[in-house]
């Protein structure tokens, strides 16, 4: 095999890899509810991936440098998200989804301008989730219609994803780590989730999806500055568990609470 042939096996087989956990998570999200979905959805189950692939051609310290730029990009998607749930109540989908892309792509592009220090992209995700975390608490309690799902559904969030892994993929050593840092945090599983639920079961139960993952979001944010710091001390495997670890304890403390609550609620 030519290494050209080879280069580009691999690459498709990384785009299946990351496309499966994708389109895996998401079909888990539409028949759990607003809530579980929710916690689901903010899993690293998009961005994860492309880390992961970028940690194969790269060392530790282009990790630990992309993950400082992922960081105030997660506080672009919080506000993406707000966008959306509160555009969706009144909008048509082109309006809805439209208007979240186009406020992600402007943050994220001014984001891309300045060097973040590790304290600026937290500060960045506490500002932003003290804002929008009270702002979509009147959206997040809709019940969830039942989903039909059609034919094309599994082929475009496969094929969301998959170009988004190619891009990070294939553009990294071009761009280096701070674009490829905010490219991978581009959120392909919001993105799936309103393009695919908001023509079938309308705006206001879609956004309750993105209303509730509003905390999940808060920890996967932590977790990218977990990533940082693990992979900028102990290497990049390291660093990328840690993160994935952080996201995990992080969501299932988040469900056993609201699990509490309702125990509490019924008693």
């Amino acid at each position: 095999m030519s290494l050209d042939l080879h280069l580009i096996v691999f690459l498709l087989l990384r785009m299946a890899i990351a496309a499966a956990f994708v389109v895996t998570a998401s079909i888990i999200t539409e028949r759990s509810g607003p809530v579980i979905g929710a916690l689901i959805a903010t899993l690293p189950v998009s961005a994860g991936p492309s880390y992961v692939f970028l940690a194969l051609d790269h060392d530790a310290a282009f990790i630990a440098q992309g993950a400082l730029s992922s960081l105030p990009v997660n506080a672009a998607t919080i506000f993406m998200g707000l966008t959306y749930v509160v555009l969706a109540q009144r909008n048509s989908f082109a309006v809805s989804v439209g208007s979240a892309v186009a406020v992600w792509i402007v943050l994220a592009s001014i984001i891309r301008l300045f060097d973040w220090p590790l304290t600026a992209g937290l500060a960045a995700n506490l500002i932003a989730f003290g804002i929008c975390i009270p702002l979509l608490a009147r959206y997040r309690h809709v019940k969830m219609p039942l989903v039909t799902r059609r034919w094309y559904d599994v082929p475009m969030r496969a094929a969301l994803v998959a170009t988004l892994v190619a891009i990070v993929v294939s553009t990294s050593g071009w761009v280096g780590p701070r674009i490829s840092g905010i490219i991978a945090l581009y959120p392909v599983v919001f993105s799936s989730i309103m393009l695919i639920l908001h023509p079938r079961i309308g705006g206001p139960p879609t956004a309750a999806v993105l209303a509730n993952s509003a905390w999940g979001l808060l920890g996967f944010g932590m977790a990218v500055a977990v990533l940082h710091v693990g992979a900028a001390r102990f290497g990049s495997a390291i660093g990328l568990s840690m993160g994935l670890a952080t996201c995990i304890v992080w969501n299932l403390t988040l469900w056993w609470n609201g699990r509490r609550k309702r125990l509490a609620t019924v008693s």
